[in-house]
């Protein structure tokens, strides 16, 4: 009997960290805009930088109760691209699209593909990386690279909408 009651115990409590660790976990999202430029080659590797983006961590740590000290993982659990300009585009025009990560002081990681690039999609769900990227979202800023390679002529700039999702698991304050 005492046996069941220690099992009994021991599953509330596992039951009530699952519950508490609920309220230390939230996604964080960054939004990004691009320009592919209209080009006259094919085939040729592409480099993209986005200006840089503010992560307001700091004050999205505080929201949640939490402090940058207290963060224990960030992952990417989503990026997606959409064409925002020219209207009615997709991007066949796409053979490739590699998406990485910068950080003041921090080497460049590679953090999203799509390989290769659907033809007719309007909005491309990348493949993301499961690195634990918590010092790159607990800095101040960062970038991103967008290398991607054509498989056709592109006459006008493209304008792209980078949107991710990062998943924050942290410690309460005082825990």
């Amino acid at each position: 009997m005492i046996k069941y009651i220690g099992i009994g115990i021991l599953v509330i409590g596992l039951m009530s960290c699952k519950k508490v660790a609920k309220f230390t976990q939230f996604d964080m999202e960054f939004e990004n805009e691009c320009v592919i430029p209209s080009s006259t080659g094919v085939s040729l590797p592409l480099d993209i930088i986005t200006p840089d983006t503010e992560t307001n961590s700091e004050s999205t740590f505080a929201v949640n109760d939490t402090r940058k000290d207290k963060i224990e993982e960030i992952t990417l659990t989503e990026l997606d691209m959409t064409i925002t300009s020219p209207n009615g585009q997709d991007f066949s025009f796409l053979e490739s699209i590699n998406l990485y990560l910068n950080a003041d002081g921090l080497d460049e990681v590679l953090i999203a593909w799509k390989n290769p690039v659907p033809q007719s999609a309007t909005t491309l769900m990348l493949e993301t990386t499961e690195l634990d990227m918590k010092e790159y979202i607990k800095k101040d800023e960062f970038t991103l690279r967008i290398n991607c390679t054509t498989d056709e002529v592109i006459t006008s700039d493209h304008h792209l909408n980078v949107r991710s999702k990062y998943f924050v698991d942290a410690e309460i304050l005082g825990q």
